[in-house]
């Protein structure tokens, strides 16, 4: 046993062994990698991946490893984290962000994504040691970025004597907005390690910034840091890289300046850099940076991807001049601040520049411009990215490597240009991570894919064999070393250093033999060869050169740079058919036969040279390239030689025949053959030999003379006079030197024959022609076309045409189409009416006239319409043109143009199809026919519209195996005549496939297509949806993602094969089943029959089988055990049978012998129980407490389905609901209309009001004065003095109302809207004076309770407008989706129109308390004018028909703003139950009348079933009521009064009929109540299922790691600070302020009316749910505990379980305000500017100064007498300055 053991040892370690020398040497992590960094000095290497760090050696062996994750955190809790404190917390992973060596300190700095970016020290030597990490420093420790998608960069290096961190990051959802900052990495001055180097060393993100940054790389150079990052800008939608640039000892960033980095080729700029690296370049470059790039084609989605080149020099270069021109103020357009629109340049003097080259305070810092370097890709690829890069240099020679998305090293050669000379893939689809990394002796590269770590070596130069492969390597690394014989580095090759020893791989150049002396010889006389090598090393004389000349080995000589070799001892024999055979010859050194050049010898042989030419000795002997001679006398071809007896030496002086005549001999006929001869005075000739077979027609002659062969070059032609000439004209025409002529002999058929086989007179003269066909038979009267006429003897050559006549009608003969004896082709000529005729021809003045059959008919084509009448741009429209006598001439003949574009004719006859081509507008054109060149129009136009688009399409992905159906939304798919489907599979190994499928089309905007099958590995293929139309090919993609393939699910087979008792549910097991499935689509069966699929999910199917169990399949039975059906999963083309299904059974195999006795017995004795039972009462309790308790358990158990269910559901509706908002977009009110709304919508006069009219009732005569005048006042109101008195007059005035307050401070909002920071200079004021009252009046937490004062009303518009831009694009989405799924869960189920009441609601007072029944239809909806498809639309039964319009309006304008869709009240709905039509109408002649009772018309009451056609139309004069149909609106107004009571789902539980007795009313008012209060669980489950979309409103508004509003972060702020300055130390208190100035006062009033934001109709039965939210909501913000108890209402019940969630939210949100990086108000003035200058000028500011001023007018003596009073006010005259402007306003008298 321990010998088995011993040798399998022995064996595994063989086999890794030799499995390492196959592989590369890798290291696998069980997570992601995340960075990799090398130690230089030592070669570890550092490897940070999620939840952990290694410790690895050089090759790759771990050493040491520490778990840093996952630990419980979440994104929004700022650390520590305390699990009471942050309830939110969860087991989170831990993404390395940084990972930096410190090698003066011997340390490692570690940043993870873990506890908001906090970072760690570690020892160099031993990861697991943490020398420094502290995670309670609140936000000044905040490094990295917690998002793991947002990138982290980061520099170490020495500042003023100082380790420092330079640390770059993108801006994430939960970051601190932080985006460059310098971090100390020692205690100094009072600051911790990690803090910032000075409170100015960062860039901080604007809030709200038009752009995200998205970090590539971080270096330095000199006295300068350089970050590169994309930057992706909102407004417009721009994707940028750029380069900035910051002094290292700038502690105050005066010298950051950024600007573009730009990759550009011929096709537009590259927008995303994706890695970048400088190096210390070779010998052929300056410094330069290397960057990676790519971009998207937008019109087809090609992906490209470039590598650019950048001198550092001429970066420096241009941001100095960039520098320059901003301090000089010379084209400063391109310049701007940092998150900031104003432009910042100025002048500052010629050399501020270069006499600041750090900048300066007084100087435009954080600059940067759009004027960047540019610089042309040196490498370009297509269909990948190209993901990292490195550098290294050999021998001076720089070399880069670079990874791609596909999984692959790319080695490029960078000199003056850039060379890819090898590609290796590493792990194929698996991109190369950024982190390339060269060991510390350059010899090995590191890379990482997403789990491994691989080691390569740069260079594999020992794997070329020989100096060609070495050469055509073209690898800078290698070359080839001549004296060792294989290919190495230089450092390798010892001889190197001497001259042509290591012969350079990117060169070109081996040793080559370039010449040879003799270039050959004779086999028969071999000498010695004198050998020219180039490039020849250096050789001495101890050097031994071998010479292997075929099978022989000599020593070769060396003299003069010559290698001379001895001939080989044996020639191998001459190849049979050729002169010479080729001998290789190698040159080796040493014994050990190092090879280092060969050549190929030849030597010839003169005997074989004469047969290469047949019957041609002589000529081929002589005309040799050899040096050979004819030898005549011994007829031998012999080695050159002295002799000049009887030899012949050129091929002119050789004995032939030649020149037979004639050369031309007829068949059959015996013919003497005369041929020369030259240089025959040595032969006699004795015989002719024929030599030819196979009766071939050329025949080769040669001639004998005592049996030898002289050359001859004799060949004639056989001919047959016979052979296609069938008539008398072709035989005439035949060459003369035939001698054909047309035999009449008697008695024999004629026919033509050599003249001399003739035996009568030949005929000289043809008999007449004739006409057999015509082609085309018909032609327009115009003329034109050719006419091809056909027969025979129509003329021996086309001088015998004469004339030509159609129809009486001269043709034009065309000579060139003619064709001997058998066609004439003319031109018919112009016919002036219809005409039909003969055809009659003259040859040679012989007439021919075509038969009676055969006639032309002259006729006119009329086309009459075209069909369709619009296609695409893109062309390939099958246009049908209609109309008469189009079949006119012949396909050829008619030419069809649609505008400029000619259309290809397919299709000839009655009708004319054509295909249109491109066309490059849209644009209506005629259709144009041309006959024969006239050219005749076509009634009507085609038009050309705009090529299909999508939109949309759903499912998104399919299964490899197909079968899916996919619904592709989009336009323009009414042109489309053909459709049809093409998946392009391309893999780059194995080339492309496509596969094709058709393509349904269901209606103008949509189209379906079943997935073909593809692939079973679809990841590893690049595969391409097209939808081909037409000509058109149209991607399936939209702006975000492709068509997508997955593979297919693995389904686990049932245990055994069966699966037993199945009769409740069938569970299969497998894995991603639901990765592209859904249960609407999958199918399970049981045998033959359906098994209805309940649950689908990644792991399960849970399906319900048959009742009873279903018999196999027909094709199963036969092989099916005991007879059991298969169970069988069919997920669109792909069916997987997991086994056989068996059920529960057993009863039915008790015999019936026993079940009677078994059934009877029991049923007796149950009898006999019960009569006992009854009996006794006192068990009676009891049992109805058992059935209670089961109704409760039955009643609870309905909560939890219902829940689940209306859950699911909801989430399936809201994502059709999410994907109409991605399509048409949020409803977000524009600016004016949202303030118009939230400031003066809830004014007595509401929609009315003057300022959201912006109607002023001012005469024309006085409209400009008045104006002037208001903009005086506006100027007046500007100044401080003024407006504070104005303020504090008005509010002491008594009558000076509330709700005037609010008015006027909206008024005054938008009047100094211009200006918010004066503005705001006026709250703080009065605010500070406000809180002061209150502080001394020892009643703080009073303060802002109510909008009882104008500064408080100020605040609340105040964060309406602040918060603007931020409820538009974070917290709106979560409100607006939280708003239209209340809205579904409402309409899903009834809702009285009378009561106001709904089955589904979270308000217990609007709940609707009786279980009305109601079943959910969906009718088909016609749009009057709105197109022929119709529109499913979901309703109910109990739906009033005003309900069944607003649900029917909802959906067919859903993609239009709320405010464009037309009232219920003006449209009609139409029933067309057949060929009928009903008007359906709330209340009628037909509604239900019940004494003074009427109930409203419900689609019931009507009959409508589902799938019913309802059509809905304006209301015009024609559909207005008739007595017999719907009431008018009056009649119905009469309908709603008290003589006329009206009830929809209930009647009101007070009017019950009078006639019951008291007693009876009053219990029934008990029943009615009791089963109310069971319903509420309803409330509950309406709760639950709505809870993800509270939770997720809550989660947007009330999370301080999420962006938050400067506004919030300022004003807060400055609560703190006054709270400090007043010395309240109460937490509750400042708790309150921030709760009644944000949450209460902003956020409750949005969420009880989201119709202030959104363009929404706000339903009754909505807002009644909405309010029980908003209360929850203000709960959620107070500190009071909420004591519950049974009688506590039921809205505080329903969440209270959520309350103390959300109170610890609110806690949290304000805690993490505090500790955020406070707002300037520099920073804050700049924000609010960029408001005002954004939105001022659409709102109604002449207006509202208008309003204003009505109030100085009502208190214009009180106001007056106050600014006389005031010092200030006085000194500023501004008593005076009013009166001037009443004077002017009202003509009022004053005092001037």
């Amino acid at each position: 046993m321990a010998l088995w053991i011993w040798t399998l040892s022995i064996l595994s370690c063989f086999c890794i062994t030799l499995s390492r020398n196959e592989e590369p040497i890798h290291f696998r992590s069980d997570t992601e990698l995340n960075h990799l960094t090398v130690d230089n000095d030592t070669g570890i290497i550092y490897l940070g991946v999620v939840n952990a760090l290694y410790q690895l050696t050089e090759n790759l062996d771990v050493i040491r490893s520490v778990e840093t994750g996952p630990r419980k955190d979440n994104k929004k809790c700022t650390p520590p984290i305390d699990e009471n404190q942050c309830k939110e917390a969860v087991l989170t992973d831990n993404y390395n962000k940084l990972l930096l060596l410190n090698k003066a300190d011997k340390t490692i700095v570690v940043c993870g994504s873990l506890f908001k970016g906090i970072c760690a020290i570690r020892d160099l030597e031993d990861i697991s040691h943490e020398k420094y990490y502290v995670d309670s420093s609140g936000e000044k420790s905040f490094v990295a970025s917690n998002d793991e998608n947002v990138s982290t960069v980061g520099l170490i290096t020495s500042l003023n004597n100082d380790r420092v961190l330079f640390v770059g990051k993108g801006n994430g959802p939960n970051d601190n907005g932080i985006i460059i900052s310098t971090r100390q990495l020692y205690e100094r001055d009072g600051k911790d390690i990690f803090e910032m180097y000075t409170d100015s060393a960062a860039v901080k993100s604007a809030y709200h910034s038009s752009s995200t940054q998205q970090f590539v790389a971080v270096f330095e150079d000199k006295n300068y840091v350089y970050f590169i990052f994309n930057q992706q800008e909102k407004q417009p939608v721009n994707n940028r890289t750029l380069i900035a640039r910051l002094c290292k000892d700038d502690a105050h960033y005066y010298s950051y300046f950024e600007m573009d980095l730009g990759c550009k080729d011929d096709d537009g700029a590259y927008d995303h850099c994706h890695s970048a690296y400088v190096t210390t370049p070779g010998e052929e470059l300056a410094e330069i940076l290397l960057a990676l790039f790519s971009k998207v084609n937008k019109d087809n989605g090609s992906l490209k991807s470039a590598m650019c080149v950048f001198s550092l020099r001429h970066i420096n270069e241009k941001m100095e001049k960039n520098r320059n021109d901003c301090y000089t103020k010379k084209n400063t357009s391109s310049f701007y601040k940092l998150f900031s629109a104003e432009n910042p340049c100025a002048s500052h003097g010629l050399n501020a520049s270069k006499n600041f080259p750090c900048g300066s305070e007084h100087l435009p810092y954080l600059l940067g411009s759009k004027n960047g370097v540019i610089e042309k890709p040196v490498l370009q690829k297509e269909g990948m990215n190209l993901t990292a890069v490195t550098v290294a240099v050999e021998n001076g020679h720089t070399v880069a490597f670079l990874g791609t998305s596909d999984g692959k090293i790319l080695k490029v050669f960078l000199s003056s240009a850039a060379t890819e000379y090898s590609s290796l893939t590493i792990e194929l689809n698996k991109p190369i991570k950024n982190d390339l990394v060269l060991d510390r002796t350059q010899e090995n590269l590191y890379v990482m894919t997403t789990d491994k770590v691989h080691r390569l070596p740069v260079q594999n130069c020992q794997e070329y064999s020989d100096c060609e492969k070495c050469i055509q390597a073209r690898d800078p690394y290698c070359g080839w070393c001549v004296r060792e014989g294989r290919c190495t580095k230089k450092t390798d090759c010892g001889t190197a250093d001497k001259e042509n020893h290591w012969l350079w791989s990117p060169s070109g150049t081996c040793m080559t033999i370039i010449s040879a002396d003799p270039q050959n010889m004779s086999r028969r006389a071999p000498t010695k060869v004198e050998l020219t090598v180039s490039p020849l090393p250096t050789l001495t004389d101890s050097d031994t050169v071998l010479c292997t000349f075929g099978e022989t080995v000599h020593d070769a000589q060396l003299k003069d740079g010559v290698i001379i070799c001895d001939p080989p001892d044996i020639i191998p024999p001459t190849p049979r058919g050729q002169d010479h055979v080729s001998v290789p010859l190698q040159l080796t050194f040493g014994n050990n036969k190092i090879f280092f050049a060969s050549h190929t010898y030849p030597f010839y042989d003169c005997e074989e040279a004469m047969n290469l030419l047949e019957n041609q000795p002589c000529y081929s002997c002589a005309s040799n390239r050899w040096n050979c001679q004819w030898d005549w006398k011994r007829h031998i071809c012999e080695e050159s030689s002295s002799v000049q007896d009887g030899v012949i030496k050129s091929k002119e002086e050789c004995p032939q025949f030649l020149n037979p005549n004639p050369p031309i001999i007829p068949m059959e006929y015996q013919t003497t053959v005369y041929f020369e001869g030259r240089h025959l005075d040595y032969y006699r000739v004795s015989r002719l030999i024929q030599s030819y077979a196979n009766e071939t027609l050329q025949l080769n002659l040669s001639i004998r003379t005592d049996k030898v062969k002289i050359d001859s070059k004799l060949m004639v032609t056989l001919y047959n006079c016979s052979y296609g000439r069938s008539d008398c004209s072709l035989c005439l025409a035949a060459h003369q030197d035939y001698k054909c002529v047309w035999c009449e002999e008697d008695g024999k058929p004629s026919k033509c024959v050599y003249e001399k086989l003739c035996h009568a007179p030949p005929t000289d003269t043809c008999p007449h022609p004739e006409i057999t066909r015509i082609e085309p038979k018909t032609g327009p009267l115009s003329g034109g076309i050719l006419l091809t006429i056909m027969g025979s003897n129509l003329g021996i050559k086309a001088e015998d045409v004469k004339n030509i006549t159609v129809a009486d009608k001269e043709c034009l003969f065309k000579e060139e189409f003619y064709s001997v004896s058998t066609r004439i082709v003319c031109e018919v000529g112009p016919m002036s009416e219809s005409k039909q005729g003969q055809i009659e021809v003259n040859i040679n003045g012989k007439l021919g006239t075509s038969p009676s059959t055969v006639q032309f008919t002259y006729q006119e084509p009329l086309p009459s319409q075209i069909r369709p009448e619009s296609g695409p741009q893109a062309g390939g429209t099958m246009l049908t043109i209609t109309g008469t006598n189009l079949a006119t001439g012949s396909k050829k003949d008619v030419q069809v143009s649609v505008g400029s574009q000619p259309c290809n004719v397919t299709e000839f006859g009655d009708e004319i199809v054509c295909v249109t081509g491109a066309n490059n507008k849209v644009e209506d054109v005629k259709v144009t026919m041309n006959y024969g060149g006239t050219a005749i129009s076509v009634p009507g136009q085609f038009s050309y519209r705009e090529n299909p688009t999508v939109t949309k399409f759903l499912p998104v992905n399919s299964f490899s195996s197909g079968g899916r159906n996919i619904t592709v939304t989009g336009t323009g798919f009414e042109l489309i005549q053909s459709f049809s489907l093409v998946v392009y599979a391309e893999r780059p190994e194995a080339g492309k496939m496509n596969l094709k499928r058709l393509v349904t089309r269901l209606n103008e905007t949509t189209v379906v297509f079943s997935s073909p099958p593809v692939l079973e590995d679809p990841e590893n293929y690049n595969i391409t949806t097209i939808i081909l139309m037409d000509h058109y090919h149209l991607v399936v993609k939209n702006e975000s993602h492709s068509f997508a393939y997955v593979a297919d699910p693995t389904f686990e087979n049932f245990t055994d094969g069966i699966k037993k008792q199945v009769n409740k549910l069938i569970n299969a097991k497998g894995s991603n089943l639901n990765k592209a499935m859904t249960i609407a689509e999958a199918q399970a069966f049981v045998g033959d029959e359906v098994c209805n699929i309940k649950t689908l999910t990644e792991t399960d199917l849970y399906c319900e089988p048959p009742d009873v169990q279903p018999q196999p399949k027909k094709r199963q039975k036969r092989d099916t055990t005991n007879n059991l059906p298969e169970f069988i999963v069919k997920f669109g083309l792909r069916e997987w049978i997991l086994g056989r299904v068996e059920y529960d059974t057993r009863v039915s195999d008790i015999p019936l012998n026993l079940i009677l006795p078994l059934v009877l017995i029991p049923m007796i004795a149950i009898i006999i129980t019960s009569i006992i039972c009854y009996r006794r009462k006192s068990q009676q309790a009891e049992r109805e407490y058992e059935k209670i308790k089961s109704q409760l358990e039955g009643l609870e158990e309905s909560v939890r389905d219902r829940c689940k269910k209306e859950f699911t559901d909801l989430m399936i509706e809201m994502e059709d609901q999410t994907n109409d908002i991605n399509e048409a977009g949020i409803p977000v009110l524009d600016y004016k209309t949202y303030t118009d709304r939230v400031f003066f919508l809830p004014s007595k006069d509401g929609e009315k009001d003057v300022m959201i009219t912006g109607k002023l009732d001012i005469p024309e005569a006085r409209r400009q004065t008045v104006e002037q005048a208001l903009n005086q006042f506006s100027n007046l109101l500007n100044s401080k003095s003024f407006l504070i008195n104005f303020i504090h007059t008005l509010e002491n005035q008594r009558e000076f109302s509330a709700r005037a307050k609010v008015y006027f401070a909206s008024l005054l909002t938008v009047a100094l809207h211009g200006k918010l920071e004066y503005y705001t200079d006026i709250m703080r004021t009065l605010f500070l004076e406000l809180m002061e009252q209150y502080v001394v009046a020892k009643n703080p937490k009073l303060m802002l309770r109510r909008s009882e004062t104008v500064v408080e009303r100020m605040l609340s518009n105040w964060m309406s407008i602040c918060l603007y831009q931020y409820l538009k694009d974070n917290a709106g989405e979560p409100l607006y989706k939280l708003f239209k799924a209340i809205k579904h869960q409402v309409e899903k189920g009834p809702v009285d129109a009378v009561l106001k009441k709904a089955k589904y609601t979270l308000n217990d007072t609007g709940l609707l308390g009786d279980d009305v029944e109601y079943t959910q239809l969906t009718v088909n909806v016609f749009v009057q004018d709105g197109g022929t498809d119709s529109i499913p639309v979901k309703v109910l039964n109990c739906d009033t028909i005003s309900q069944v319009k607003e649900k029917i309006i909802d959906q067919v304008y859903r993609n239009l703003p709320c405010s464009q869709w037309p009232k219920a009240e003006s449209v009609v709905l139409e029933w067309r139950p057949g060929s009928t039509a009903q008007i359906l109408s709330d209340l009628d002649l037909t509604s239900q009348r019940d004494g003074r009772w009427k109930r409203i018309n419900t689609l019931m009451h009507y009959n409508v079933r589902d799938g019913a056609t309802l059509i809905l139309s304006k209301m015009g004069i024609s559909q207005q009521p008739e007595d017999n149909q719907q009431d008018v609106p009056g009649e119905r107004h009469a309908l709603l009064e008290d003589e006329n009571k009206v009830w929809h789902l209930v009647r009101p539980v007070d009017e019950i009929d009078e006639g019951k007795s008291k007693r009876g009313s009053v219990k029934e008012k008990e029943r009615t109540k009791a089963i109310t209060e069971i319903y509420l669980t309803r409330l509950l489950s309406v709760k639950g299922t709505l809870q993800q979309f509270v939770d997720n409103f809550f989660h947007s508004v009330l999370n301080s790691n999420h962006v938050v509003p400067p506004a919030v972060k300022y004003f807060f702020d400055f609560l703190d600070e006054q709270a400090e300055k007043h010395d309240i130390k109460d937490e509750d208190t400042i708790h309150i302020w921030k709760t009644n100035s944000l949450p209460l006062r902003f956020w409750v009033n949005i969420l009880k009316n989201p119709h202030f934001i959104f363009d929404v109709h706000v339903h009754e039965v909505v807002d009644a749910s909405l309010s029980v939210i908003a209360q929850t909501f203000m709960d959620a913000c107070t500190r009071t505990e909420h004591k519950l108890s049974r009688d506590s209402p039921s809205n505080k019940l329903l969440y209270a379980k959520e309350i103390f969630n959300y109170k610890k939210m609110v806690e949290d949100y304000y805690k993490g305000i505090r500790q955020m990086v406070p707002v300037s108000d520099q920073d804050m003035n700049t924000h609010l500017a960029e408001i005002s200058r954004a939105h001022t000028d659409s709102l109604n500011t002449l207006v509202a100064l208008h309003q204003l001023y009505q109030y100085t007018n009502k208190y214009y003596d009180e106001i007056i007498n106050a600014l006389e009073e005031d010092p200030a006010a006085q000194k500023m005259q501004l008593a005076f300055r009013l009166q001037q402007i009443a004077a002017a306003l009202e003509n009022k008298v004053t005092d001037l």
